[in-house]
C-alpha cells in the first residue's frame, strides 16, 4: 500500500499531492542539463559519510541539512545524498532552465540518464522558505519494485533546483524524517528561516479573534470540508469556542463546540497523562520496564523487549515501524492486539530514528489500565483508569470511547471525497477498526472537553482555582524529547516539542478517516487552541490553521491562505490522477481470474465479488475494487472506497494477492471460504 491519497491519514503526510496533463515519458534521450551559473565550488575528492548532522550546500550555494549517516557524493550539477542502506538517495540538482518541465528534464538526465519511466501526476506547489514556482512530478514505479521517484522544482533566484526523491520504499518510510531534514532546511542562497523568536505575542482581542473565525470559515469552504469546531484559550481563559459549517452533509444541525468528534491519535496525549498520572502518585516510574506491568508484554525482537521501559511504548523512538494493516483490515480485541506485538520486528535500532507505531501506543494505554485495574480485562481496565484518572478530574464529561455514547450527543459524521472528488458519508465501519486500539486513537470529544486539557497544559498541571491536579515533573515528562522528528520538531509521549519558527509550541495531530484534528499550545505565550473537523482533506485545514494561528500572534507573512488553496488544489488533482489510473468498474478479464476466496493468517479473509462491478468484502467493511495494468504488465486491484482509496492488491503467483504497506508484504492465497 503506497502512500498517497489512499493512506494519507495513516502516514501521517503533509498533504497528498495531485495531477495535471500528462507529460512525456523521461527517457535516455533527455537534453543535456546546463548547469546554474555561478558559484561552482571546488568538487568533493570523494564521497563523504556523514558522522553527525552537518550543514551543506548545493553546487550554486543552496544550503540543506546533511543527515548522521548518509553519504553525500558531488558531480556536475547534482549533489547526491545516499541513505545508509544503500540504493536509495535524494538528490539535489542546479540548473538553469526556463520551465519547471525543463528543469526536471535536464536534472533527471544528470542523476540518470537511463531512466524510462513514464509521469503519472504533476502539481503546482505552494511557495515556501524562498522558493517560487515549486511543482511536484510523479512517477509511475511498479509496486513489485517497491519503490518511488518523485521529483519537485524549485526556482530560487536566477536557477532552479530539483529536488529528486529516489528511494526504496522502506527507507522512504523508516528515514521520513532524516529526508524531512534534508527538505525542510532546503534554502536558496542566501534566504533566511522567517522567526519569531523573542517577539511578543499580540493579544488576541475581538480583532485577532474575528480574523481567525473568517479565515476557518474561509478555509472551510476552499477544502470543502462539512464542519469545524475550534477554540482558543488566552491566559487561562476561553476567548473563543464555536464552529462552522453542518455535522452531516444534507442536514442542517450546526457544528458548535460540544460537537463529539473521534480525535484520533490526540487520544495519545490522554492516554499518556493517565500515565503520567500513575507516575505522580508514585505507583510507577516512567523507566519502569514494560514486563514489570504485564509479564507477557513481548516484541518479535527479544532485546527490544528487555529494553522497552513505560516511557518507551508510545515515544515512537523504539524502532518498531508502522504496521496498522493488521488492525485495519482485521477484527481484534486489546488482549489480541498486544499479543501482536510478538509477531512485529523492530527495522531500525533502538532510539536511532522516529518510527510512528500504533500498536505500541494501544499497548501503553492498555498495560498502565491493566496495572491500576488488575482484575478487568484490558479495555475494560484502560477505560475506567481513563475514567478515573483524566475525564472525571478534568471534568470532560463529553469524551468517551464508547460509540453508543458518542452518538447520543451532537455528534459529526465522518465524511470523504470519492474518486471524483465528491465530499459524501465515508464508513463508520472504518474508524470502529480503531476501537480495540483505542489508546492509541479510539476517544470522542468536544472542543470544550479539549479546551479544558489545553487549560491545565498551560497551567502546569493545575486545575481551575488552584487545585493541583498533577505535579509538574512527571506532565512535563510527557514533551521531553525522545527522538528527533525533523529540523523542528521531537516525539515525546504521545506529544511533540515545536521549535515553530523560533516558537516552542507543543502539540499533536488527529488523522482517521474523515476525522483530522490538532491539539496545540504555546506555553511561553499562555495561548492554546483546539480545532476539530469532519471531512477530507481537514489534515491541511488543521496544518493551515496552526500556521494562521502564528501569523495573527506574532504578524508573520500570511502565507496560510494561500497555500491551503494551493494544496487543496493538488489533493483534487491528485485524486483526478488516481481516478485516470484506474479502470473503474475493473476490467471485467481481469476479475474473471480472482478466486471467490481469500486467506491471509495476519489480515484475515477476502470475499470477492465479480459482476457488474467487482468487490472486495474484509468482514470489517468492503468496497468496490477498480482494476490497474502498469506498463511492466503487473495487475493490481485497488480499493476505491472513499477514506482509503488507492490500497492496492497485487496479483501474484497462482491467483494470489499482496498487500503491502512500506515495510511490510502480505500475501492472500485463495481458499474455501
Amino acid at each position: 500500500m503506497r502512500a498517497t491519497v489512499a493512506l494519507a491519514l495513516l502516514l501521517a503526510a503533509c498533504g497528498p499531492s495531485g495531477a495535471e496533463a500528462p507529460a512525456p515519458a523521461v527517457t535516455a534521450r533527455t537534453p543535456t542539463p546546463k548547469p546554474a551559473t555561478e558559484p561552482t565550488p571546488t568538487l568533493a575528492a570523494a564521497p563523504e559519510r556523514l558522522t553527525t548532522d552537518a550543514p551543506r550546500t548545493t553546487v550554486t550555494g543552496n544550503t540543506f541539512i546533511a543527515p548522521a549517516g548518509w553519504t553525500l557524493s558531488v558531480r556536475g550539477p547534482t549533489t547526491v545524498l545516499t541513505a545508509p542502506e544503500g540504493g536509495s538517495h535524494v538528490a539535489l540538482i542546479d540548473v538553469a532552465a526556463d520551465t519547471a518541465d525543463t528543469a526536471v528534464a535536464a536534472a533527471l538526465a544528470a542523476y540518470d540518464p537511463a531512466l524510462q519511466l513514464p509521469l503519472k501526476a504533476r502539481v503546482v506547489a505552494p511557495d515556501l522558505d524562498g522558493w517560487t514556482e515549486r511543482h511536484v512530478f510523479t512517477y509511475q514505479t511498479s509496486p513489485n519494485t517497491r519503490r518511488d521517484l518523485i521529483a519537485e522544482a524549485r526556482r530560487g533566484g536566477q536557477g532552479w533546483t530539483v529536488i529528486v526523491h529516489d528511494l526504496a520504499w522502506e527507507v522512504l518510510d523508516k528515514r521520513r524524517s532524516e529526508t524531512g531534514r534534508i527538505v525542510g532546511r532546503l534554502l536558496p542562497r542566501g534566504q533566511e528561516r522567517e522567526s519569531f523568536a523573542d517577539k511578543p505575542a499580540r493579544p488576541l482581542d475581538p480583532a485577532a479573534i474575528a480574523e481567525l473565525r473568517g479565515f476557518v470559515a474561509r478555509a472551510r469552504e476552499v477544502t470543502g470540508v462539512p464542519g469545524v469546531a475550534f477554540g482558543l484559550i488566552e491566559r487561562g481563559e476561553v476567548v473563543f469556542a464555536g464552529g462552522v459549517g453542518v455535522r452531516e452533509l444534507g442536514k442542517p444541525a450546526p457544528v458548535d463546540a460540544d460537537t463529539r468528534f473521534m480525535i484520533a491519535s490526540n487520544t495519545k496525549q490522554l492516554t499518556t497523562l493517565m500515565l503520567a498520572k500513575l507516575v505522580d502518585a508514585g505507583k510507577l516510574a516512567w523507566d519502569t520496564p514494560a514486563t514489570a506491568l504485564l509479564p507477557t508484554f513481548a516484541l518479535g525482537d527479544a532485546e527490544t523487549t528487555r529494553k522497552v521501559q513505560i516511557q518507551h511504548l508510545i515515544c515512537a523512538c523504539t524502532g518498531m515501524p508502522r504496521q496498522d494493516l493488521e488492525w485495519l483490515f482485521e477484527t481484534a480485541t486489546p488482549e489480541r492486539a498486544v499479543a501482536a506485538l510478538a509477531t512485529m520486528q523492530p527495522t531500525s535500532g533502538f532510539g536511532e530514528l522516529y518510527q510512528y507505531s500504533n500498536p505500541m501506543a494501544a499497548a501503553a494505554g492498555f498495560l498502565g489500565g491493566h496495572f491500576q485495574f488488575p482484575e478487568l480485562e484490558l479495555g475494560a481496565a484502560y477505560d475506567r483508569a481513563m475514567q478515573t484518572l483524566v475525564f472525571d478530574p478534568l471534568d470532560m464529561r463529553a469524551t468517551t470511547f464508547d460509540p453508543a455514547k458518542a452518538k447520543r450527543g451532537p455528534l459529526a459524521r465522518e465524511h470523504a471525497r470519492d474518486l471524483d472528488g465528491k465530499q459524501q458519508l465515508a464508513l463508520p465501519q472504518l474508524n470502529d477498526t480503531v476501537i480495540p486500539l483505542r489508546p492509541t486513537g479510539g476517544a470522542w470529544s468536544t472542543v470544550n472537553d479539549l479546551l479544558k486539557l489545553v487549560k491545565m497544559e498551560l497551567a502546569e498541571g493545575k486545575l481551575p482555582g488552584g487545585a493541583t491536579y498533577i505535579g509538574k515533573e512527571a506532565l512535563l515528562a510527557r514533551r521531553a524529547p525522545q527522538v528527533r522528528v525533523d529540523m523542528d520538531q521531537s516525539y515525546g509521549m504521545g506529544l511533540i516539542a515545536a521549535d515553530d519558527h523560533g516558537v516552542q509550541l507543543v502539540h499533536h495531530g488527529g488523522s482517521l478517516f474523515g476525522f483530522y484534528s490538532d491539539v496545540m499550545w504555546l506555553p511561553e505565550h499562555q495561548v492554546g487552541a483546539v480545532i476539530l473537523t469532519n471531512g477530507d482533506p481537514g489534515w491541511l485545514l488543521v496544518s493551515a490553521f496552526r500556521r494562521k494561528l502564528l501569523e495573527q500572534l506574532f504578524g508573520g507573512r500570511p502565507e496560510a491562505e494561500a497555500r491551503l488553496a494551493v494544496e487543496s488544489q493538488q489533493y483534487l488533482e491528485e485524486l483526478a490522477a488516481e481516478r485516470k489510473s484506474l479502470t473503474l468498474p475493473a476490467d471485467p478479464a481481469a476479475a474473471a481470474e480472482l478466486a471467490p476466496h481469500y486467506h491471509n493468517d495476519a489480515i484475515g479473509k477476502i470475499a470477492v465479488t465479480t459482476g457488474a462491478r467487482t468487490t472486495f468484502d474484509f468482514g470489517e467493511f468492503a468496497g468496490e475494487v477498480g482494476s490497474r495494468k502498469y506498463p511492466d504488465g503487473t495487475q493490481a486491484f485497488v480499493l476505491a472506497l472513499p477514506g482509503i482509496i488507492g490500497a492496492e492488491f497485487v496479483v501474484g503467483p497462482e491467483r494470489t494477492l499482496i498487500l503491502r504497506d512500506a515495510q511490510h508484504e502480505y500475501t492472500f492465497t485463495p481458499s474455501e471460504r
